[in-house]
């Protein structure tokens, strides 16, 4: 089984102090938003099954979302347009949610998936993060959750484009419905190849 690290849980936690972990889900995929989250959990928290959300089987992460929002001292969801995306780009809608996000709570440290942020407050960028915090995934399973939830909206709305199976990303069968009914404005124009397929190319 896999199994956070924990590394800065083990230096925080015996002090009573609290850790801030923040992650998204979204940021690959041409259609649909960016969703981040944060999560700050009990000092001392276990539960083993908390890990990267792309690596937990979805009927559990459904499971762990009910969880984790049971058990955490805080948690918080941000949703960021494609409108949004396309204003900013990818990184910097990603970092400027985050940094809300950060300062929403007062914690020791936050923790994050790999981005900087520039607030004044103790942040920690950690490589695979979702891996070596369980406060991090913890905010990945929030964040992957929610999205999934938003796509699968999507999906009943407009069911031939199959947002269900491919979640947004530029897949074969996403290409096929792309070309045969074009886009709609939840799409990130700012991606290439949206605005191949934009239906409103004039405007």
């Amino acid at each position: 089984m896999n199994k956070t690290e924990d590394i800065y849980e083990k230096i925080y936690w015996p002090k009573g102090e609290y850790i801030m972990g923040i992650d998204e889900a979204g940021r690959g995929p041409i259609c649909g938003p960016l969703v981040v989250a944060c999560c700050v959990l009990p000092v001392g928290y276990q539960n083993d099954d908390i890990y990267d959300s792309k690596k937990v089987r979805p009927k559990k992460r459904e499971e762990l979302y009910a969880t984790i929002i049971d058990d955490a001292v805080y948690y918080k969801i941000e949703v960021v347009s494609s409108k949004t995306i396309d204003e900013l780009n990818i990184y910097n809608a990603t970092k400027k949610a985050m940094e809300k996000l950060a300062l929403c709570k007062d914690v020791a440290i936050v923790l994050t998936d790999a981005m900087a942020l520039d607030i004044d407050k103790e942040v920690i960028a950690l490589i695979k993060g979702d891996t070596k915090s369980i406060n991090i995934a913890a905010a990945s399973i929030l964040a992957k959750v929610t999205r999934d939830h938003i796509m699968k909206g999507y999906d009943l709305m407009y069911p031939q484009y199959g947002y269900k199976k491919h979640q947004g990303y530029f897949t074969k069968e996403h290409k096929e419905a792309l070309i045969k009914y074009g886009s709609k404005d939840f799409y990130r124009f700012s991606f290439s190849p949206s605005n191949i397929y934009r239906q409103d190319q004039g405007k």
